[in-house]
């Protein structure tokens, strides 16, 4: 099979194309031809060796066909989509022709659309869905600060938040991705800045009931001042980088009253985070229906890895990229 290989650590140029031997069939894990997979920042650091694992072939997620499953839980043929669990880390990832993955990681699909598009979905509506309905445990009519909106997952957030009736101000660095998020059912829209805090409290004095924090530890100590007392904030993404936050002295810095927690996708599938809390089917089924627009922002080749991976680091992708298989 043809596989996208990291050479060594290091930028886009590092990842190359070559012949791997198809994987043999083991139990518990699931033998899938891949028919599309979603371009994420996770790989980008894997590539780099900047994340604690990064297995040769990387890849967190992709959707395809069961070529093999020797515990039979599924068919050969069987349409499904597939995500953390090792891929990419501690299992040979889904930037090839054919993966294996955890059978706890593996979820069945039904649906029309077409590989790319449902390439989309997974992770960022996992991830998403998990953030807003497990951590913050947002409800209709409460407001939700939405930092980082116009990365894929932040898209993914904004569709999934705004179709339950949360009131959403989105922010992003770029005043020409306005309209988009708007689009996408953002209440208000905001240019990135410092103190982004102040700017939120003018509009909500009181403060706002959740914040999903994608920039992360740059901007994390910001959002924490824009929570009412009881408010929420989960942090999920990275956009701002991995740096730490210097001397975090929460004593000093967290407000009184206020939650903070955390969401890391790679623990999908364990026993505490079985992926089966995820309707990945209904997520799917309301892709297909419009409810969410879920839209790939860009589609690249196999052979264009390089393209995808320079894209996904210049911040300028509007959304998800996907790769074909």
């Amino acid at each position: 099979m043809r596989a996208i290989v990291i050479r060594q650590f290091g930028g886009p140029e590092q990842l190359a194309i070559e012949q791997l031997a198809d994987p043999e069939p083991k139990p518990g894990l699931v033998t899938i031809e891949v028919k599309a997979f979603g371009v994420n920042h996770a790989e980008t650091h894997m590539r780099k060796g900047e994340w604690a694992e990064a297995a040769k072939v990387s890849g967190i997620e992709c959707v395809g066909v069961v070529k093999a499953d020797p515990d039979g839980k599924f068919k050969p043929g069987q349409k499904v989509a597939t995500l953390m669990g090792g891929l990419g880390r501690s299992l040979n990832g889904s930037y090839a022709e054919c993966t294996q993955a955890p059978a706890t990681n593996v979820v069945p699909i039904e649906s029309r659309l077409a590989w790319e598009e449902l390439a989309a979905i997974p992770e960022s509506y996992a991830t998403a869905w998990m953030c807003l309905h497990g951590n913050l445990q947002v409800r209709r009519g409460e407001t939700l600060v939405l930092r980082g909106a116009t990365s894929a997952l932040g898209q993914a957030a904004l569709n999934t938040a705004a179709a339950e009736g949360v009131t959403v101000i989105a922010t992003t660095r770029n005043r020409e991705r306005f309209a988009t998020l708007e689009g996408l059912g953002a209440s208000e829209v905001l240019q990135e800045g410092p103190e982004m805090s102040r700017r939120v409290r003018e509009l909500y004095p009181k403060g706002v009931d959740a914040v999903l924090e994608l920039v992360g530890n740059s901007t994390l100590l910001d959002s924490l001042k824009m929570l009412r007392r009881g408010g929420r904030l989960c942090e999920a993404g990275w956009l701002g980088g991995l740096a730490p936050i210097a001397e975090f002295n929460p004593l000093m810095q967290m407000p009184s009253g206020v939650q903070l927690s955390l969401f890391g996708s790679f623990v999908f599938g364990t026993p505490e985070f079985p992926l089966t809390e995820v309707p990945l089917q209904t997520i799917v089924d309301r892709v297909a229906q419009g409810t969410y627009k879920a839209k790939p922002a860009r589609v690249f080749r196999f052979e264009e890895i390089q393209e995808a991976h320079r894209l996904m680091e210049s911040n300028q992708a509007n959304g998800k990229i996907v790769v074909v298989v």
